[in-house]
């Protein structure tokens, strides 16, 4: 079965028109529907993300709408102010350290003035109900003393405090002077020397401090910061500050740690967006959802199964099951890759057999077929003694081919795209400055350039996650498999000819002794190749994050129809594997580092 273009382009036609782009009525709806969205997003249901209507499209991450394959006119300033209005709006805002102090001094004031009590003590409200301030105050004016009997906010000493001038500490049992007795607000007392060596311990012991309730057994009385900042010492309240402020982002379900190595970046995430992609400040990309790297367009199921089964012992065992046997006598598995059937098995072993029908060699010879060949397994063959054996190394091989066909190509495009970004820093910092100098043109003008290798970038991370959606694909659905390697395939067309453009075709420019008259040709190519390919992605993951559910049994049955009446005409020539991206029998000829070396 073969897609020819003009199908393509209609079921691509047919995919475009169906997305709709719904707006609000009012400000109300909007606001009713977001707090609805953001219970059910923060609770783990996802569910609003991704509406069951296949062909609705409100979230995606691409609105733009033209399925034009030509280059956008640079002069046409009305379809350029068009495409930035269809630009998507960040759902997420990076923090800094001083943000997320910042953000948590507010939400400490917020509710300490809401509910009028001492910062220490909406501190630990907002501890306690995982920095939520909505959750606090609903909570709280539902019924105020269940909460402070939860949280540990005692209202009235626990325990009466005799006048005495000395007092009996309750951990060592000596005799103190008030001055060195102190209690936190059940009263229950406990001389400095104890309080240190309770609190110094409990800090030591990592954030459990930040729950910190009072030496009594019996008490729950919450131990706050002010009884922190009196007895601790500095280092300690170093550690607990920095306890406390970790605390705002991992115990907020709205909040998230980069997971780079060594950033300290946070994220804030916005609900109302089906995308989960995010970009930190240190310019690594990952999913906010998994905390994985940035996947779109394959969902987090799909990515957790292929990095499971990219670590997992699985292919080990397919690989030793497709090409080895075990010994006949100690099970050892065992490779044959040269020579004639006569196999000795290691010591201690030392078994000898035949590798075709695994019987001892001592009852062989050239009456079985001598050393090349054995009359009993072929015998045997067609008695079909050997047929689950086989089937089953069949499979295992099948399998194991399957797997390392997309995992070459996914693991290929990750290098690519490694060198892709090695190539734009090197752009950044050395060459854009060069070439300013040579063409004479100053370096706010050569964005150009850096939004091409920042495309290229993108367009690798995607076309490599393509490849774990490919591998899940099921093998019947044959329209929709051959819907997505003609997406793919023109998309990695694209793409190829943007990466040429932008590495050799520079290349030129930089290496130049002054300025050449060729440079504005090379910067309406470039811009346009860039456009066009961002185009072909964008139609890619529009495809995929539908389920390729427009590829319909009409389309199907026209493209059977048309390939019957070519398949007598041979196969056609197509460029380096174009539209073959993911077939495992006919896999992509091109390899995917040519034009990054």
């Amino acid at each position: 079965m073969t897609w020819n273009r003009h199908q393509i382009s209609s079921i691509l036609s047919t995919f475009l028109v169906k997305k709709v782009i719904r707006v609000m009525e009012s400000e109300d709806d909007m606001i009713d529907d977001s707090v609805s969205m953001e219970d059910d997003f923060y609770s783990g249901d996802l569910s609003y993300c991704y509406d069951d209507d296949p062909n609705d499209n409100d979230n995606d991450y691409y609105f733009d709408d033209d399925n034009d394959y030509g280059l956008l006119e640079d002069d046409d300033d009305d379809d350029q102010d068009a495409i930035v209005s269809r630009r998507p709006q960040l759902s997420y805002t990076v923090l800094k350290e001083a943000d997320i102090k910042q953000r948590q001094e507010d939400d400490i004031s917020k509710v300490s003035t809401v509910l009028s009590i001492s910062r220490v003590d909406a501190t630990i409200l907002l501890r306690y109900y995982n920095w939520s301030v909505s959750k606090v105050h609903d909570e709280w004016f539902a019924d105020e003393g269940r909460v402070r009997q939860s949280v540990g906010l005692l209202e009235r000493p626990a325990v009466q405090v005799s006048n005495a001038r000395e007092l009996t500490c309750g951990i060592c049992f000596e005799s103190f002077l008030r001055d060195n007795i102190t209690s936190v607000a059940c009263g229950h007392p406990f001389c400095l020397s104890c309080w240190r060596g309770y609190i110094s311990t409990t800090i030591y012991d990592g954030p459990g401090c930040l729950s910190l309730r009072c030496p009594d057994p019996s008490c729950n009385a919450a131990v706050g910061k002010d009884m922190i900042d009196k007895l601790a010492t500095s280092e300690e309240k170093e550690k607990y500050s920095r306890y406390l402020l970790r605390s705002y982002v991992e115990d907020n379900r709205k909040t998230k740690w980069c997971p780079a190595p060594g950033c300290e970046y946070a994220v804030d995430f916005t609900v109302g967006s089906g995308n989960f992609d995010v970009s930190c400040n240190c310019s690594y990309s990952f999913c906010w959802n998994c905390t994985e790297e940035a996947h779109r367009p394959v969902d987090c199921e799909t990515v957790a199964k292929w990095i499971l089964k990219n670590s997992a012992e699985s292919e080990n065992m397919n690989w030793i099951l497709a090409n080895s046997k075990p010994c006949p006598k100690c099970k050892r598995p065992i490779e044959k890759n040269q020579g004639c059937m006569h196999m000795t098995c290691t010591p201690p072993c030392k078994f000898e057999f035949c590798w075709l029908c695994l019987g001892a060699w001592a009852e062989h010879g050239e009456r079985t077929g001598g050393f090349y060949a054995c009359n009993r397994y072929e015998a045997a063959k067609q008695e079909g003694v050997y047929d689950e054996a086989e089937r089953r190394r069949e499979m295992a091989k099948n399998s194991l081919e399957k797997y390392t066909h997309y995992y070459e190509r996914w693991a290929s495009n990750q290098l690519s795209r490694q060198k892709a970004l090695a190539d734009l820093h090197q752009m950044q910092t050395v060459h854009l400055e060069k070439l300013s100098d040579l063409q004479c043109t100053p370096e706010s003008q050569l964005k150009f350039i850096t939004e091409a290798w920042l495309q290229i970038v993108e367009c690798r991370r995607v076309l490599k996650w393509t490849y774990a959606y490919g591998y899940y694909l099921p093998e019947h659905e044959h329209a929709k498999r051959q819907f997505f390697e003609y997406l793919q395939g023109e998309a990695e067309s694209g793409l190829e000819r943007l990466h040429q453009c932008a590495e050799k075709e520079l290349n030129k420019f930089v290496t130049g002794d002054g300025p050449s008259k060729e440079f504005d040709d090379f910067r309406a190519k470039l811009a346009g190749l860039t456009s066009v390919t961002k185009n072909y992605f964008e139609n890619l993951v529009r495809a995929l994050e539908n389920g390729l559910a427009d590829v319909d049994s009409q389309a199907a049955a026209a493209c059977s129809k048309t390939t019957s009446s070519k398949n007598t005409g041979g196969t056609s020539k197509t460029r380096g594997g174009r539209g073959k991206g993911s077939s495992k029998s006919g896999g992509s000829g091109r390899n995917v580092d040519d034009t990054s070396n």
